[in-house]
């Protein structure tokens, strides 16, 4: 058969997408029930050419394919199938005037401009590219840095040099990150933990600014169009899939700065939404295979809380996931994944949480994921919640939403002793039974979603206005407390007391048990003004304003001097927990008295990390003590071991180079009680 000077066969069901080989391109996809199934080609934004495919000569079992000699990489294509529209019978939305999206498309035609074409997802069109997988990765290998030396960082790709005081040539996109790599290395994280990099329409939010009028846009992308294809705008050279070799040199390009990349994936649900929402992929494909609906309505499961929930455990969308995946490690050399809204992984059919999910099991056990990092949040939207309990596998590690909450609590005042020193000590509570590590816990404080550091300590209620919802949007469930005036001021105490709980949280979680993450900026004081969700600020709240380096210089080199000394010490990098089973005690607790206080009401907590195990010296002593009160508090200090004198290197109540030691630096205390202000953290180092 020939068109336009191509040359048709049936070609293979394997592997699914567009492949390219042999002077021409093979087309597979899934379609169970299409009755009917076309591929419409596209060459330099025109129509090349239409083409039906015959289910006798076209289709093994569900799977239609077609192969296509005289195109190659740069052509386009879409996928037009038909079948039922019966969306409360079969749960089918067959519409042969759609064009659909491969869902194994590598890259997409169209949005290559940030911000372009506006409308809704309604009026969404991209077309599928064909790709040219050749790059030169020069040698370069996954990192495969230890869990317990990791140190992540989350950012997001626009927002991380959009702002103009970024400075570089190419804001907000993957060139943006490279250029930014030297501030990365002197800050001294392992890891970037990428906010989503595959394609969604950051078009979609009808709403605007209340105050400005502004069109409000999806800027955090966790609204997924296309799982395989980087996003285009976040490229600078991002025609004709090229967009795919920029993401790559930006993944070469950290690697060779010794970071590793981290995707922050959402499998939970698509940009499709509810029975309201628009046919684009996999609605249009096989709707009742891909999603979860009701037995009886076949409404969409809404676990997501964006309208529909995908159907994990399908052994078809399983091997999706699986494939998706297997591609970004591959082909994308990255390193690790965060699984958004992880728990829906586990959920069956019928939407009920199994005991022992496929899709988790297998994401786990996947031989070409073995060496990726495998993080998940373990909660969803419908009140699953599984910290501590997603998995007794080792190979996944977790958010962990209670360390956030403990350490928050006892640095407002609410929290008791008992609870911060579980969670400084790994979270043996949740993972120790099932044979997991620390190294399983994701500690954090701040991330995307909620206050930043600096409006942790700076606002008690979320101010949320500009996002058109009425305040509705966002957690109340903040666990701040703004040091005693609502946001913006100039009273020197309260901003002093705010800058030392800033650094208090920062100590407590570096010097934690677990795998320590930080969100972009923080490291600096970025605010986003008490926004909590700013998922749609697309603008200064949304964006890391680098004027912040030079104004706060001094909390930039307290997070550089903190994360080195984290690095330099193994004692705060276990791989397992503290032995308490007798004999020489690696780690002793005490409250400010001097003895251990686990009451409810004790606002204290001390201890000492004992540098020596079985006699052998391998590391320093640190003896670490915080305070949650509201006042001052002497605290006992032991006598530090034979032969050896206490440094104080961290005192977070002291200002600007005093709050922190230079490596092998630090005055010598001889003292048995040392005053702790309120709120702060002093730490002190034994040296010979």
């Amino acid at each position: 058969m020939r068109k336009q000077n191509l040359t048709f066969s049936a070609g293979v069901p394997l592997p699914f997408g567009a492949t390219a080989s042999g002077g021409g391109v093979n087309f597979a996809f899934f379609a169970r029930h299409a009755t009917a199934a076309g591929i419409v080609l596209f060459r330099d934004g025109h129509e090349l050419a239409s083409l039906s495919l015959d289910p006798e000569r076209n289709r093994t079992g569900d799977v239609w394919h077609l192969f296509v000699e005289g195109v190659g990489p740069g052509d386009a294509y879409s996928l037009r199938v038909d079948g039922p529209f019966d969306p409360h019978g079969g749960g089918h939305y067959y519409d042969p005037r759609r064009l659909l999206i491969d869902p194994y498309a590598r890259a997409l035609a169209g949005g290559e401009r940030w911000g372009e074409g506006g409308g809704s997802l309604a009026s969404f069109q991209r077309h599928c590219l064909i790709i040219d997988d050749g790059f030169d990765w020069e040698g370069d290998r996954p990192l495969r840095i230890p869990l317990e030396n990791t140190i992540i960082y989350e950012m997001h790709v626009r927002g991380f040099t959009a702002h103009p005081s970024a400075g570089v040539r190419h804001p907000g996109t993957f060139r943006g990150v490279i250029e930014k790599i030297p501030h990365l290395v002197e800050l001294g994280i392992t890891a970037v933990e990428l906010m989503p990099v595959s394609e969604f329409n950051e078009n979609e939010i009808p709403r605007r600014d209340p105050a400005t009028g502004k069109p409000l846009r999806n800027l955090w992308g966790y609204s997924p169009v296309s799982f395989f294809a980087p996003k285009a705008s976040y490229a600078a050279d991002n025609q004709n899939g090229r967009q795919v070799r920029e993401f790559k040199e930006m993944v070469k390009a950290l690697h060779r700065a010794g970071i590793e990349v981290i995707l922050d994936v959402v499998f939970n649900h698509t940009a499709e939404g509810g029975g309201d929402g628009p046919v684009l992929s996999f609605r249009g494909l096989d709707n009742s295979v891909y999603y979860l609906l009701d037995p009886t309505s076949r409404e969409f499961l809404n676990f997501s809380g964006c309208g529909n929930t995908m159907n994990c455990n399908h052994p078809l969308v399983r091997q999706f996931i699986i494939d998706c995946l297997r591609y970004w490690v591959i082909e994308m050399h990255v390193d690790g994944f965060r699984f958004d809204l992880a728990s829906i992984l586990g959920r069956d059919r019928q939407g009920q949480v199994l005991s022992n999910p496929p899709m988790v099991e297998k994401i786990a056990e996947d031989p070409i994921l073995a060496h990726t990092k495998i993080i998940a949040e373990a909660w969803d939207a419908a009140g699953v919640y599984q910290v501590g309990s997603f998995s007794a596998s080792d190979r996944w590690a977790e958010w962990n939403g209670r360390y956030r909450d403990d350490v928050r609590l006892f640095l407002c005042g609410g929290g008791g002793a008992g609870a911060l020193a579980t969670r400084v000590a790994g979270s043996s509570d949740l993972y120790q039974a099932s044979g997991r590590l620390p190294v399983n816990s994701i500690n954090f404080v701040t991330s995307h979603d909620g206050f930043t550091l600096h409006d942790l300590v700076a606002y008690d209620r979320k101010h949320n206005e500009a996002n058109g919802e009425g305040g509705r949007d966002g957690s109340d469930h903040n666990i701040s407390w703004n040091s005693g005036v609502e946001g913006p001021t100039r009273n020197r105490r309260v901003v002093g007391l705010r800058q030392r709980r800033i650094r208090s949280f920062a100590v407590i979680l570096m010097l934690s048990q677990g795998v320590p993450m930080l969100v972009a900026g923080d490291e600096f004081g970025r605010s986003q003004g008490g926004n909590n969700n700013a998922y749609c600020q697309d603008n200064e709240t949304g964006w890391v304003d680098w004027r912040l380096v030079d104004r706060n210089r001094g909390l930039l080199r307290f997070f550089r001097l903190l994360i080195a000394l984290r690095l330099r010490h193994p004692v705060f990098r276990r791989r397992q927990f503290f032995d308490t089973a007798g004999g020489e005690p690696e780690i002793l607790w005490q409250s400010a008295e001097g003895r251990p206080d686990w009451s409810g009401e004790c606002r204290t907590l001390a201890f000492l990390l004992s540098g020596q195990r079985h006699g052998v010296r391998h590391d320093d002593d640190f003896f670490v003590m915080v305070s949650g009160e509201r006042r001052s508090r002497n605290f006992v200090v032991p006598e530090p071991p034979a032969g050896r004198r206490w440094r104080k290197i961290i005192d977070t109540a002291a200002p600007p180079p005093d709050d922190i030691a230079e490596a092998g630096e630090g005055g010598i205390i001889t003292g048995r009680r040392l005053a702790v202000a309120s709120m702060a953290v002093v730490v002190l180092a034994s040296t010979p």
